[in-house]
């Protein structure tokens, strides 16, 4: 299967060691889904997560960006930026999502933003 890429923002539009939040579209009537966060390292690196830590669900849009990490701001969890995934002793990961960085746009792609799957459960 093909990515289908969206033009989301610019790289610039990102705070360096911050986030962005995409809300994603939702039919009427459906229940809510989660927003997506997109985050931006210092050396201008690139990642977007679901927007809830695997822990108690936190906003991960408001954490601190670090390396490659954000700390939730609920908790405090350390959470991997290009896996998703929290640091020992703490487990659990949140979905990630494809994203490609051309000219200065950031894109993700259309049908994971679409898609639903199945949410990571929170502990």
């Amino acid at each position: 299967m093909s990515n289908q890429w969206k033009v989301i923002c610019k790289v610039t539009d990102i705070p360096v060691l911050g986030s962005r939040v995409v809300k994603r579209a939702v039919a009427a009537g459906a229940p809510a889904v989660p927003d997506v966060a997109i985050f931006r390292n210092s050396e201008d690196t690139v990642f977007a997560l679901l927007d809830r830590c695997p822990h108690k669900g936190g906003p991960l849009s408001q954490g601190i960006v670090f390396g490659e990490r954000v700390a939730c701001p609920l908790h405090g969890w350390n959470i991997e930026l290009g896996s998703g995934c929290a640091i020992a002793p703490d487990v659990g990961c949140t979905r990630t999502f494809s994203v490609k960085v051309e000219a200065g746009d950031v894109f993700l792609d259309e049908a994971e933003l679409a898609d639903r799957g199945v949410e990571v459960p929170v502990a």
